[in-house]
C-alpha cells in the first residue's frame, strides 16, 4: 500500500485541522489550565462527536463508521499540534479499542455505541509502576460466586477522574484479564495528579471492588493478546499526536526565527540555525511516513504490526525530544517563559514520551524482536 491518504483521509485531516483552529486553539489550553486544570472543554466535545470522529473506529454493526485507525490517526494528530485535551485518547483509542478487540459480546454491543455517543466515557487502568512495564501486573482478580473481587493499585490512569468506567488490567489464575469496573463502585479510591503537561491523570486504588463476572472482556481468547494489541494500537496513535506537536513546534520555531533579530540580523539567516533546521525537517518528515504506515498495518492487519507499533513511538519520541529541545534552544529564554506557547510543547513532550513506554522501552523491544 502507498504511504499518501486517500480522498477522503485528506478531506477528514483538512475539516480537523480547521474545526480545532477555531474552536481548540492553543489558547484554549492556556484557558483550561489556568482554570485549576480543567481536563477538557465540554462544547469541543460534543463537536468531535457530531464531527463523526469518536465513531471513525467503530465496526458498523454497533452503529459505527469503520473509517479505520488511519483516520482516527489524522484527527489525533491535528490535536497534538493544537494540544487539545479531550478524552479522545482514554475513551476511544485505548477503552473502545479494548471492548472491540473483547470476545465478550454483550458488553460490545451495549458499549461501543455508548462511547461512540460520547455520554459514557472510560479509562485503561494497567501502569503500577513508576515507569512502564505490561508485564508486572501485581493488581489481583479472585472469581467469587458471579463475582470478581480486585485488589490493587494502578498509576497514570488517564482522564480517570472523568471516566464513568474503568477498563482495569488484573492478574487471574497466574495469566491476565481485563474487567469493566464502575468508577463509583466500593472500594475504590481516585486521586487526581497534576503533571507538567496540565494533563488529567490519576492514582487508584482498588480495595475488594466487586465486579460482575459477566465484565470479564476475555472470555475464550487470552486477555494477554488483548492488551497486547491494545498497547500497540495505543503507541501509534499516541505517536500520531506526537507527530502534531512535532510540526507544530518546527513550524512555531521558524516563524520564530524568520523574524528574531540579533545585532541587527535575522537570526534565521546564520548558517548554524539553518543546518539545525534542515536536520529537524528531515527527521520529521521521515515520522510522517514511519505513522502513516504504522496506521496503515492496523488497518491491514498486517502481522509485523507490533514492529510498527514500536519503531513509531521509538522514533516520534526520540524526534518529540530533539524537536522540543531545538525549539527552546531556538527562542532562547523566553521559550521557558509563559509568554510564550512553545513551552507547552516542551512539558506535553516530557509526559506523553513516557505513556506507553518511552524510546529507550520500544527500542528494547524491537531488539528483541529481532534476536538481539
Amino acid at each position: 500500500m502507498p504511504l499518501t491518504l486517500t480522498e477522503e483521509q485528506k478531506m477528514l485531516k483538512e475539516a480537523a485541522s480547521e474545526f480545532l483552529l477555531t474552536n481548540s486553539p492553543i489558547e484554549s489550553f492556556r484557558e483550561l489550565r489556568d482554570n485549576n486544570y480543567q481536563s477538557y472543554d465540554p462544547k469541543v466535545w460534543e463537536g468531535f462527536v457530531e464531527m463523526g470522529w469518536t465513531a471513525l473506529t467503530i465496526p458498523e454493526n454497533y452503529g459505527g463508521l469503520d473509517f479505520g485507525y488511519t483516520g482516527l490517526g489524522q484527527i489525533l494528530e491535528e490535536t497534538g499540534k493544537t494540544l487539545t485535551k479531550s478524552p479522545l485518547i482514554s475513551s476511544i483509542l485505548l477503552s473502545a479499542t479494548a471492548i472491540r478487540l473483547s470476545d465478550n459480546e454483550t458488553l460490545k454491543a451495549k458499549w461501543l455505541p455508548e462511547l461512540m455517543s460520547g455520554k459514557t466515557l472510560m479509562s485503561l487502568a494497567l501502569d503500577e509502576k513508576s515507569f512502564f512495564d505490561p508485564n508486572s501486573v501485581e493488581s489481583s482478580a479472585s472469581l467469587s460466586g458471579d463475582s470478581f473481587i480486585i485488589n490493587g493499585k494502578k498509576r497514570m490512569v488517564i482522564d480517570a477522574c472523568d471516566s464513568d468506567y474503568l477498563i482495569v488490567v488484573a492478574s487471574l489464575d497466574e495469566s491476565i484479564s481485563l474487567f469493566l469496573v464502575d468508577s463509583k463502585s466500593k472500594g475504590i479510591d481516585i486521586k487526581n495528579d497534576v503533571f507538567m503537561d496540565a494533563g488529567s491523570y490519576s492514582s487508584i486504588s482498588f480495595n475488594n471492588v466487586k465486579v460482575p463476572a459477566k465484565n470479564q472482556l476475555d472470555i475464550e481468547i487470552e486477555g494477554k493478546a488483548i492488551l497486547k494489541s491494545i498497547l500497540d494500537i495505543g503507541a501509534i496513535g499516541l505517536s500520531c499526536e506526537m507527530l502534531g506537536s512535532v510540526q507544530a513546534a518546527f513550524n512555531q520555531t521558524m516563524d520564530y526565527i524568520k523574524e528574531r533579530e540579533q545585532f541587527g540580523t535575522k537570526i534565521g539567516s546564520y548558517q548554524g540555525l539553518q543546518h539545525r533546521a534542515a536536520h529537524l525537517f528531515c527527521e520529521i518528515e521521515l515520522c510522517k511516513s514511519i505513522t502513516l504506515k504504522a496506521l496503515q498495518s492496523i488497518d491491514d492487519e498486517n502481522e509485523n504490526l507490533s514492529q510498527y507499533a514500536h519503531l513509531a513511538k521509538a522514533k516520534l519520541g526520540e524526534v518529540l525530544k530533539l524537536t522540543s529541545n531545538e525549539a527552546i534552544q531556538m527562542h532562547g529564554g523566553i521559550g521557558v517563559t509563559d509568554d510564550v506557547n512553545i513551552g507547552f510543547y516542551l512539558k506535553r513532550a516530557r509526559v506523553v514520551q513516557h505513556l506507553l513506554g518511552d524510546t529507550n522501552y520500544h527500542l528494547e523491544c524491537i531488539a528483541k524482536q529481532k534476536g538481539y
